[in-house]
């Protein structure tokens, strides 16, 4: 009988820094592990404990699996200092993808906000490699500083891939700068897609999430086609806990992406 809570060993074979305090960890699983763009996984630091994040690699490469992470506390902080060829714990994956079903022969509106394009990328990625299934990807990025955005180099590469839309955002500029200057919403003041035939996923900070979705409600997206990553604190990732409980939903289990038809009528979602 398989254990859930029993971590499968999974070596690290990379390191790559995206900013000061977000690392790209590149994880070499012993054995096969397969998600879907918008599962999550527990990821285990042996004598520190584990912390959930979501992949942000594409589900269709299985011999590695990559996890952008910011350093927040005391397992992301001992994560921080692991070396490569040290052995980490991988279990999961847990949670319901992305629907890609439903996205078919439709526009695709992504909307994310610092460390939050971790998720996304999975999801860009699975979509970029299918794209003659969808009319369009749009991504909408954006970070404090031109310092913290990241996957700088891949952002670049895919304002060049077929049928791909993006547009970057810093909230302050600085000298190297010459994109937009504002918060995400600033760049959501013309979205080009025909909202009737389109979805919108979004992730990032709460607050950028409520407003980016009061945004895409005003334009007209209807609140079943507005996709939000609503992570929450996990502990079991198995539905025992209730930990991460939002209204009847629990994220482990019913998330971590609902749409906005799912949690409005909760009291403020974001928090």
């Amino acid at each position: 009988m398989n254990n859930p809570f029993l971590p499968k060993p999974a070596r690290l074979v990379a390191v790559r820094e995206e900013t000061p305090n977000i690392k790209t960890f590149v994880l070499k699983p012993e054995e096969e592990f397969s998600f879907a763009a918008g599962q999550f996984a527990a990821l285990t630091v042996p004598g520190v404990g584990e912390a959930f994040f979501t992949p942000s690699s594409s589900p269709f490469v299985k011999e590695e699996i990559e996890f952008t992470i910011m350093r927040v506390g005391r397992v992301t902080t001992a994560l921080f200092a692991r070396k490569e060829g040290e052995v980490l714990g991988l279990r999961g994956p847990f949670g319901k993808p992305y629907p890609l079903e439903k996205f078919i022969e439709k526009e695709v509106f992504l909307v994310g906000g610092g460390v939050g394009l971790a998720p996304l990328r999975s999801l860009f990625l699975a979509l970029v490699a299918e794209i003659e299934k969808y009319k369009k990807v749009y991504l909408r990025y954006g970070a404090r500083t031109p310092k913290d955005l990241v996957y700088k180099k891949e952002l670049k590469e895919w304002a060049g891939y077929k049928k791909c839309d993006l547009l970057l955002t810093v909230d302050v500029g600085d000298a190297t700068w010459k994109g937009r200057v504002g918060v995400v919403t600033t760049i959501l003041d013309k979205i080009p897609c025909d909202v009737r035939n389109s979805v919108s996923v979004v992730c990032g900070p709460p607050i950028m999430m409520k407003f980016v979705t009061k945004r895409l409600l005003e334009v007209g997206f209807s609140p079943k086609d507005i996709y939000l990553s609503m992570e929450k604190n996990m502990s079991c990732a198995i539905g025992m806990c209730g930990h991460c409980r939002l209204g009847r939903y629990f994220i482990c289990q019913d998330g971590p992406v609902l749409t906005w038809e799912q949690v409005k009528e909760i009291e403020d979602p974001f928090v």
